[in-house]
């Protein structure tokens, strides 16, 4: 059954579909073409878990109506609970990224991804820079003083080379994505629990599911 399947009903009861978070907001962004409403009023401070919800919920019992998104989506419908979503993601406070981590979960929600972590990534030590001819490749060296040398019964005057080396990847750069994924995971839990309390979806159940905390931490190729 595809994410838009329609919702069965048993005695008159209506089933709701259970998602998890990440599923959810695919379906909602890349699905349904959800969009944010960014930015969010600027007189508003609250930060507790509800807050994307709630601002709908005042918006709507004040308009007498259904979230308005659909102008996004010219000639097709959005999906009211995809508006939810969008709305909760919205409202994710400035201490988890605010605006900007807002964006970057529906960007990745979007195209269907999960933040790369670099899994696998080990620092290795390489050459600065190699140089390449006809003879294959060599690690580039540099002066880094002179010596003297007595050859021969004479003292000579030798430079003494040295090649310079980094770590690839280096352990900072990996260090940043591991940083970044964990963030993106708080933020996605942070989502969950709003659409759990805040019990707006009416065709869909959020479920406690969620993505690897930590994948990297029990990944054979660490």
């Amino acid at each position: 059954m595809s994410m838009q399947g329609r919702i069965s009903r048993a005695g008159g009861t209506r089933i709701k579909r259970a998602l998890g978070v990440q599923t959810a907001l695919e379906w909602a962004f890349r699905v349904e073409k959800a969009q944010l409403e960014l930015p969010l009023p600027q007189d508003v401070t609250e930060e507790g878990f509800g807050f994307g919800l709630e601002y709908v919920l005042i918006q709507r019992a004040i308009l007498g109506c259904k979230i308005d998104g659909g102008q996004h989506k010219i000639g097709s419908y959005t999906h009211e609970d995809a508006e939810v979503i969008a709305a909760c993601v919205a409202g994710i406070p400035d201490a988890m990224g605010g605006k900007r981590m807002a964006i970057r979960v529906a960007e990745l929600a979007r195209a269907g991804l999960t933040p790369d972590w670099m899994p696998g990534a080990v620092p290795r030590c390489v050459p600065v820079e190699v140089k390449r001819n006809q003879h294959g490749e060599r690690a580039t060296t540099i002066v880094v003083g002179t010596a003297r040398l007595l050859t021969r019964g004479r003292w000579r005057t030798i430079e003494v080379l040295a090649c310079p080396v980094t770590f690839s990847p280096h352990p900072r750069q990996i260090e940043s994505a591991r940083r970044a994924y964990d963030d993106w995971w708080q933020a996605l839990g942070w989502i969950r629990d709003g659409l759990i309390a805040g019990g707006m979806l009416r065709e869909f159940e959020v479920t406690a599911a969620m993505p690897k905390a930590r994948p990297w931490l029990a990944s054979p190729c660490k």
